[in-house]
């Protein structure tokens, strides 16, 4: 991508501060960012009220990242959102629907956009537990999917649940989209 995404800009703002903005809007508490690749450019950009986790192996991948950011959390947290950084375009009234969809004892809450699933995803306390018990070789998905039948999805309008952003490409389709000419 040429940049750390966290610091690519959609909408006037760099990726993780629109995140945090939105987050911390619906009065979620505390907002933890994990940082890896990059972490003192990105730290530099946080806002004050944000907590920053560091991700020791941020080269183990994405699971690696989760377990850091879910060690961070307070012990007697019901749930938390988990947002990977590459699906900056989610709206605030969709984090607003997937925390009224939530219970505690609710596994996982999940937006979908036209049948698709996204991000982020609630994550209920027993599947946090898990996740953190997991070996560092596994995956979340080996958590997440043996969860399914009992997980709420709430069907979005919000497309920004499913643009995810890998490449140059995606970054360029997400800004036509947000812009067309």
């Amino acid at each position: 991508m040429g940049s750390p995404k966290a610091l690519l800009h959609f909408e006037g703002e760099t990726f993780l501060n629109r995140l945090i903005r939105i987050y911390t809007a619906t009065g979620l508490r505390p907002v933890i960012v994990v940082l890896g690749h990059h972490a003192e450019a990105i730290r530099s950009s946080l806002p004050p009220a944000v907590d920053a986790a560091l991700n020791p192996d941020p080269d183990r991948g994405q699971f690696s990242s989760l377990q850091t950011g879910l060690r961070a959390l307070p012990p007697d947290v019901d749930g938390v959102l988990y947002q990977p950084i590459d699906f900056p375009a989610v709206s605030e009234s969709t984090i607003e629907a997937l925390l009224r969809a939530f219970r505690p004892g609710v596994p996982l809450v999940i937006p979908r956009h036209a049948g698709e699933r996204g991000h982020p995803v609630l994550l209920g306390a027993a599947v946090i537990a898990e996740l953190l018990a997991l070996p560092p070789a596994a995956q979340a998905r080996d958590v997440t999917r043996r969860h399914y039948p009992q997980a709420v999805f709430v069907d979005a309008a919000d497309a920004g649940v499913v643009a995810d952003i890998d490449t140059a490409e995606d970054y360029a389709a997400l800004l036509e989209r947000a812009c067309p000419r």
